[in-house]
């Protein structure tokens, strides 16, 4: 698996430069800040859930809807879908459930 991994970043570096594999930090600061700011104003939104007898948790949430829509954790996202990503959570405040 490692080398794998080895290769296909070493191969995406040479032939597709202007990507990168994940976030770089600053963004995956951004988009953490924007997952709880709009966790916080979900969170009173979020239908009560028998799973969740505290009550739901907003953040992750959030979190899991971004890894069902882009099959990565918003850790991994690429810098190329940044903008989509923030784009989502604000979709997701829009629609609550």
């Amino acid at each position: 698996m490692w080398d794998w991994f080895c290769c296909y970043e070493a191969y995406s570096r040479i032939f597709f430069p202007q990507w990168s594999l994940n976030l770089n930090e600053e963004n995956k600061k951004i988009i953490w800040k924007k997952i709880q700011t709009t966790g916080d104003l979900l969170q009173p939104l979020l239908k009560p859930s028998p799973f969740h007898p505290k009550g739901r948790n907003a953040y992750a949430h959030i979190a899991i809807c971004i890894k069902q829509k882009f099959g990565l954790s918003y850790k991994d996202i690429p810098n190329e879908k940044y903008k989509e990503v923030i784009e989502y959570i604000e979709y997701l405040l829009a629609n609550p459930d």
